[in-house]
């Protein structure tokens, strides 16, 4: 049984590990999760890029010829980022393919413990202190990076070297700087969500914009079918404000007082590692929910500053909105009626469902981040610890 299901089987259901795996114990633990946000496509309109299927080397051992023969620590078989990252890591034994959507993901590691009630086990440790990080292009083939012929072990997407602080929790991002130059870089974003008192009757959600310098402003000839659907596929411009909506399930009714509320101005920035803000939300805003779980999701509307969302000018598809408007529906795991909304990019409901004790479902609060990044959206979803079900 791999570490991530030990993990999450003590977590939510409190059984007993059916079997042992010996780990070296790391004295001076940092945390770090790793997203691939090069979310580009190849086709004739960008045939001579590379594949962003890539390889992470943490403290490579490079040869006299310039090429790694080992390394501290290796995350292979890294592929593109995934529009949902849960609060757990669902990628073990979930599916048949190498590829990983993230790092750990699907490696076999030391991962994180519940830190301060919340569950880092999509987290890996890794040693503190500085660290060479190098990612490389790499075939997508199910042959391991250190096993391919040398001539392909040389290109690299990002070479660069960070410091990790002992138990600080780090999500690293690699991505598109600029469109038009298709400069690479990364942002090591030190997360502080765990250090925050934070209410157990609030969600709460954090926004970035890492899209790349120059994405919205481009051609779109040269973004066509290459992002998501609806109406951001082209991208957003470098500055909107982020407007959210709290819906009744199975409808686009709003909830009495939740009916575009302005969250913040979320300015592009693709080499800004600071923490955003997070914005409390109450999980219990419906007066007709019990208290104990409820069946709301969340709507959240991108606008240019200066207009109105109760008189949006892009409420329909025949009009392309330049940038200036965007939706994200957190509704797609509704179980009684998902919406269908061709302008929208679906994500699942921020607010986690599941049985804990007596009661099934029991609805729990959780800490969320949305990333743009130029043509997609992508929620990551961190929860608590909280009492396994009661049968």
């Amino acid at each position: 049984m791999k570490l991530h299901q030990l993990l999450l089987a003590g977590l939510l259901l409190g059984a007993t590990a059916c079997s042992k795996v010996d780990y070296t114990e790391i004295e001076n633990p940092a945390y770090l999760r790793v997203f691939n946000d090069l979310n580009l496509k190849i086709g004739l309109e960008n045939k001579d890029e590379e594949q962003p299927f890539m390889c992470m080397l943490i403290d490579p051992v490079i040869g006299a010829d310039g090429i790694p023969t080992s390394a501290a620590i290796k995350g292979d078989f890294l592929d593109q980022r995934e529009p949902y990252a849960p609060p757990y890591p669902s990628h073990i034994g979930a599916s048949t393919s190498i590829n990983n959507p993230e790092y750990p993901g699907k490696e076999n590691v030391l991962v994180g413990p519940v830190l301060n009630g919340f569950d880092l086990s999509s987290w890996a440790q890794v040693p503190a202190g500085k660290h060479r990080v190098v990612f490389y292009i790499r075939p997508k083939n199910s042959i391991p990076f250190f096993n391919l012929e040398d001539r392909l072990k040389k290109t690299v997407v990002v070479d660069t070297t960070i410091e990790l602080g002992v138990r600080e929790v780090y999500t690293l991002h690699v991505l598109q700087r600029d469109f038009i130059s298709k400069k690479n870089g990364i942002i090591l974003r030190q997360e502080n969500f765990h250090k925050l008192s934070l209410s157990d009757s609030m969600l709460y959600v954090n926004f970035y914009n890492y899209s790349a310098n120059g994405f919205w402003s481009a051609d779109n000839n040269l973004k066509k079918n290459q992002y998501s659907s609806g109406y951001l596929q082209y991208g957003i411009r470098d500055n909107m404000n982020v407007w959210m909506s709290i819906c009744e399930q199975g409808t686009f009714n709003t909830v009495a007082g939740y009916k575009f509320k302005l969250l913040k101005n979320m300015v592009r920035d693709a080499n800004n590692s600071s923490v955003a803000s997070y914005h409390p939300v109450p999980v219990f805003a419906d007066a007709k929910s019990n208290g104990i779980s409820t069946t709301v999701w969340q709507r959240i509307t991108l606008l240019y500053p200066g207009i109105d969302p109760n008189n949006n000018p892009y409420g329909s598809l025949g009009y392309d909105p330049d940038g200036q408007y965007a939706m994200l529906s957190c509704n797609s795991t509704d179980p009684v009626k998902p919406l269908s909304d061709p302008g929208t990019l679906l994500l699942p409901n921020m607010i986690v469902n599941i049985h804990s004790g007596r009661d099934n479902p029991r609805s729990f609060a959780t800490v969320n981040t949305i990333e743009i990044v130029n043509g997609n959206a992508y929620l990551t979803t961190v929860q608590r610890k909280y009492p396994p079900p009661i049968y």
